[in-house]
């Protein structure tokens, strides 16, 4: 039997609100996915070493600050920093268009924003885990 694919949602800097992250982490549990949820206000820091611990295959971050911009490519140098060049980063929230080809530019996998099926966030891991 294959490994099941592990993901991480976390929710970087000072963003309270985690229900988006929560409807994620569900809909990837249920598609059969071992979910780590890590909770709210981590430091870019805290979600790089539990990737690491965890051993995941995709961290999944979730932002509506707007501070995507540094969180997120902040984390994905600290993974690259930890040797964990194969996995998997996306990011979801309240990120406008023009922001998003700055993420991907700097490691984001793929951006997924309000209003975007659960399915779809499925889909786009089974097909690009490696």
């Amino acid at each position: 039997m294959d490994k099941r694919i592990r993901v991480l949602v976390a929710k970087p800097g000072l963003d309270g609100h985690d229900r988006g992250a929560k409807v994620v982490a569900r809909a990837l549990r249920d598609a059969g996915f071992e979910v780590i949820y890590t909770g709210i206000r981590l430091t870019p820091e805290q979600i790089a070493e539990s990737a690491l611990q965890e051993d995941v295959n995709v961290v999944a971050l979730s932002l509506l600050s707007g501070a995507h911009n540094t969180l997120f490519p902040k984390v994905v140098e600290l993974l690259k920093a930890k040797g964990m060049t194969d996995v998997l980063t996306v990011g979801g929230g309240v990120i406008p268009d023009s922001d998003i080809p700055g993420l991907k530019a700097a490691g984001i996998a793929e951006v997924f924003t309000p209003g975007t099926p659960t399915t779809a966030i499925v889909d786009y891991i089974n097909a690009n885990v490696k």
